[in-house]
């Protein structure tokens, strides 16, 4: 039994190691890559500009929002949201971020279906994410005098978790579109191509150790309930 119950822990900590490797990777390659200039000269908002010109998205703005890593894609108002580093920059980083962003808009536009199956969860994960954690708390309190409630903040729990594993699929395929275009549409060369793959390759396992944590969580609290309720 002593085995077993140190399982979760010996995850988190494998985790927890990978996220810090991942996250080290990341920064130490996107500060490499923005210290590479484009040859031509493009900024992350002119790359955004023509990869959404080029694709037939019209109705799609770039915008500079604040902070660093903040860039994302907004479905609701159809924005590329760059962050000022990206948006206003001429390096190899801000060009691959700006091209990742409009593989969003460009998944929204021609219906992607993962894209699809995730905007559709958006709404359960906003009611799991608000409460799964004060769920939990207190089903884990009360267990063995109503386990029901553990049960359902593991339901929740696996909402989120499930919207992390399509969030995968999502993020690849964004970053297909984007080295795919930056390369046909002559944005990149045969020196900024390959470091363009390693920044957005980087940004990638990022997710993919998110799922995992995601998913050593709720085998931790599937644990708790099978093991404690009776």
């Amino acid at each position: 039994m002593e085995k077993v119950s140190i399982l979760p822990y010996i995850l988190f900590g494998v985790v927890a190691f990978l996220s810090w490797i991942v996250q080290s990777n990341l920064k130490r390659k996107f500060k490499r890559f923005s210290q590479i200039s484009m040859p031509n000269g493009m900024t992350g908002a002119d790359v955004a500009t023509k990869m959404l010109r080029d694709n037939g998205v019209n109705d799609v703005q770039v915008t500079s929002t604040s902070g660093q890593l903040t860039d994302h894609y907004n479905p609701i108002n159809k924005t590329v949201n760059l962050s000022e580093p990206v948006y206003a920059t001429n390096s190899v980083a801000a060009a691959a971020v700006a091209a990742h962003e409009c593989g969003h808009a460009v998944q929204h536009a021609t219906s992607y279906s993962w894209l699809q199956m995730r905007s559709k969860l958006v709404p359960m994960v906003s009611f799991a994410s608000k409460w799964v954690q004060w769920v939990l708390l207190a089903g884990i309190a009360v267990l063995h005098i109503f386990p029901g409630l553990l049960l359902f903040g593991i339901v929740l729990f696996a909402i989120t978790t499930l919207f992390s594993f399509v969030t995968l699929p999502v993020e690849i395929n964004a970053s297909k579109r984007a080295l795919a275009w930056l390369s046909n549409a002559g944005v990149t060369n045969y020196q900024t191509q390959r470091p363009a793959e390693e920044a957005l390759k980087a940004a990638a396992y990022t997710y993919v150790v998110a799922a995992l944590g995601s998913m050593a969580a709720l085998f931790y609290y599937l644990m708790i309930f099978m093991g404690r309720r009776n």
